[in-house]
């Protein structure tokens, strides 16, 4: 016979619960009669499957205790489709197997339970810290899913440098300097950075690039930089200038004016009236910037939290307010079970969000939270301050708590109404290419190169929502002719499908080839040599003038071509997959190409480090003079052998061999 089992065990996860041994007993006696604190053997309803399917939760829930833990409910495949946490496990567990349950939504999911999976914590806290950990972990389908775990950038000034740079960072906080954020995403720190940069121009060039300047660069000759790579300004004005960037960062734009109009008048009065004009200018900007940054009367830390549901869809819109300043919002759009409600959303959303994301010591929510004293309580541990959640404000941010509702609102519209669209050119692609369903995964390739060099080709992958770009890829091509458009496809098509045949993992249905009847015989080819008949290839061919609409479409299965109305829907999905693709692969060749030419040939000789490649260009004064040296000569740089120098000599006498 087989069995049923149903386990209760303590959190192994980050030490913390106790340990109770998971056993499986056929005698019931050996639970305490009042499902006690300290069970030593737990009744798991033992249930023979061949004569019994459902879950016998009246025998299960004898063994249950009242102690605090995590659930999770699991169906009959054993996948947990629920996790949630109690205070009482005895009480809260029950509550699920009542002759009225609660929503439609509890009434589903009880339906498929098969098994119940109970993790017993010291204290509810523990509790809540484990639940968010094994949301994340299993994704059940009935819990609130926030999709996000990428971490938020920041703005670092390097404080201890004599010369600060300010600059991007995402991630850790290892070296020292200030820290300002977070912000939403990356392209409101690129605001920042530009606003800066025309503020105060302090440098945001790397190190290596600002401690190897002989002359000021482009920066400084667009005013965009004061040129302390060359001395151009001294350390106490550079000082003030990133002095007045923190300040302005932190919200204090007022106290940076008040000391400008000072300087002003000083200059004024000392007849210095080009000073006097720059800093004016420098005052009217900063103003500006003052007011498109939209300051809440008062300091602090503050996240104003709104949710907006539609059709079944939910999205939620944070506004980040560090020190007063707005930097910025960002929205959501949580996976959630039918019938949801706000509260469940919200409160699931501030749980996870805020237990893996940077804390503000006061959340402020349209809608009230359940449990809300232990969310604080959790979330004052992990900051090391008191944290405030609270709902009903009044004043400046009851008018950010309007103005985050109207965004999210009008969010979800677009993403409803964009899915509505794609929906509509998905089924004419499926029409178009006469296939019995709509297609679930698409991808397309493209390659780029200039002259041959720095070849990359590119995957891009389409659902039926949309891009997926989690799952992109690119490829650097390698050991074929440069140029040869039809070797670089050839490798990249094998060297993706044969990884996703070996890892088992999902095949599209369509695949776009960027080209023409080349390009697409090759495809055609590594198809059938990998046996991925299935896959339906539609070469994608750009017209004589290279215009949009002009485009021909390659039909392998059919072995025809097509010309499409310009206003075609299918089309514009095709053109939409297709210039993803191209721009992720010219994005790709770019970089590649500017690592490639930021290398100096003499990283390619072994046994040549930095410090030795820094010795001889500086002892010959270029790459130039050190071909043309003899092997004495080389020898002569400190730190280089004759052995070396017979090497480096050598080397470059090869490469002028085969040039």
């Amino acid at each position: 016979m087989q069995y049923t089992k149903i386990r209760m065990a303590t959190s192994s996860n980050s030490g913390m619960g106790e340990s109770i041994d998971d056993v499986a007993s056929s005698d019931a006696a050996n639970a305490s009669p009042d499902g006690g604190d300290k069970p030593d053997q737990h009744d798991v309803g033992m249930v023979e499957e061949s004569a019994v399917v459902e879950f016998d939760s009246a025998s299960f829930l004898k063994t249950v205790t009242h102690r605090p833990g995590v659930y999770q409910m699991l169906n009959e495949a054993g996948e947990t489709i629920y996790v949630g946490k109690a205070a009482n496990l005895k009480k809260r567990v029950s509550s699920y197997f009542q002759k009225d349950p609660g929503s439609v939504k509890t009434r589903v999911m009880v339906a498929q339970i098969n098994g119940v999976d109970l993790t017993v914590t010291s204290n509810e806290i523990e509790a809540l810290l484990l639940e968010n950990n094994l949301i994340k972990e299993k994704r059940p389908r009935y819990n609130i899913l926030l999709r996000d775990d990428k971490s938020y950038p920041f703005l670092f000034i390097s404080t201890q440098e004599a010369y600060p740079r300010i600059s991007y960072r995402r991630g850790g906080r290892k070296q020292t300097g200030k820290y300002i954020g977070p912000y939403p995403h990356a392209g409101a720190v690129k605001k920042t950075l530009r606003y800066i940069q025309k503020l105060f121009k302090v440098r945001q060039c790397e190190d290596s690039y600002f401690k190897n300047r002989s002359r000021p660069c482009l920066q400084y000759q667009i005013n965009r930089c004061t040129g302390p790579c060359v001395g151009l300004i001294d350390e106490a004005a550079y000082r003030q200038d990133v002095d007045m960037t923190i300040k302005v960062l932190e919200g204090r734009t007022n106290e940076v004016v008040e000391s400008l109009v000072s300087d002003m008048e000083v200059a004024a009065a000392s007849l210095e009236f080009e000073q006097a004009a720059r800093l004016r200018d420098q005052i009217k900007n900063l103003k500006a910037v003052n007011q498109s940054q939209y300051v809440e009367n008062g300091r602090g830390d503050i996240d104003i939290v709104a949710c907006y549901q539609s059709a079944g869809h939910c999205c939620i819109q944070i506004f980040f307010v560090r020190n007063g300043v707005n930097l910025g919002n960002k929205a959501f759009f949580p996976s959630t079970p039918a019938e949801s409600t706000l509260e469940e959303v919200v409160t699931g959303f501030v749980q996870q969000f805020y237990l893996q994301h940077e804390v503000p010591r006061r959340v402020v929510t349209h809608c009230e939270i359940d449990g809300v004293e232990l969310i604080k309580e959790a979330l004052g541990l992990r900051a090391g301050f008191g944290v405030e959640i609270v709902t009903n404000v009044r004043g400046d941010q009851r008018r950010w708590i309007d103005n985050a509702l109207e965004n999210a609102k009008l969010a979800l519209d677009a993403r409803l109404a964009s899915r509505s669209g794609m929906a509509e050119r998905q089924d004419k692609l499926r029409q178009l290419l006469n296939l019995d369903d709509l297609p679930q995964r698409m991808e397309c390739f493209d390659i780029s190169h200039l002259s041959g060099e720095a070849t990359t080709a590119s995957c891009v992958v389409f659902g039926v929502e949309g891009p997926i770009k989690a799952e992109y890829r690119r490829f650097q091509i390698k050991d074929i002719t440069p140029g040869d458009d039809y070797a670089a496809m050839r490798q990249a098509l094998t060297r993706r499908y044969t990884r996703l045949l070996k890892e088992n993992q999902r095949i599209p249905e369509v695949l776009f080839i960027d080209g023409g009847k080349g390009q697409v015989g090759i495809a055609q080819e590594v198809m059938k040599d990998l046996q991925l008949d299935e896959i339906y290839v539609v070469g994608v061919a750009k017209g004589p003038e290279r215009r949009p609409g002009e485009e021909s479409l390659l039909l392998c299965r059919t072995g025809t071509e097509i010309h499409m109305k310009h206003d075609s829907p299918a089309l514009h999905l095709i053109q939409q997959i297709r210039d993803e693709a191209h721009r992720y692969a010219v994005a790709g060749h770019r970089a590649s190409r500017g690592k490639a030419r930021r290398k100096s040939v003499l990283e390619d000789l072994p046994g040549l480090g930095p410090k030795r490649r820094r010795a001889l260009l500086t002892h010959f004064g270029g790459l130039k003079a050190l071909q043309n040296a003899s092997v004495e000569d080389i020898s002569g740089v400190p730190g280089i052998s004759l052995q070396l120098a017979q090497l480096v000599y050598d080397f470059f006498h090869e490469q002028s061999g085969q040039r």
